[in-house]
């Protein structure tokens, strides 16, 4: 499995260390293509994709509107 992680470079800064996963572009167990977005955050007032980091199926780890920190797993890939 491989992990969907938020990329720490999101944060600008440490004042607001934390993010909110407004909302999964794909559902649970859905098949999604490397690079295909996944998932949307906000951090710092700014809206960003997560995209998937492989082929496979999707596991989602967290739901939408969790708080989230940066490095932060939100979901998996399984193999093909």
């Amino acid at each position: 499995m491989i992990t969907i992680a938020l990329p720490v470079e999101l944060w600008s800064s440490v004042i607001l260390p934390e993010g909110i996963l407004e909302k999964w572009l794909k559902p649970d167990g859905s098949f999604v293509e490397a690079g295909e977005a996944v998932a949307s955050v906000r951090v710092e007032d700014a809206l960003h994709e997560l995209m998937a980091p492989a082929e496979g199926w999707l596991t989602i780890d967290r739901q939408a509107n969790a708080l989230v920190e940066p490095g932060a797993i939100v979901g998996h890939i399984g193999n093909p």
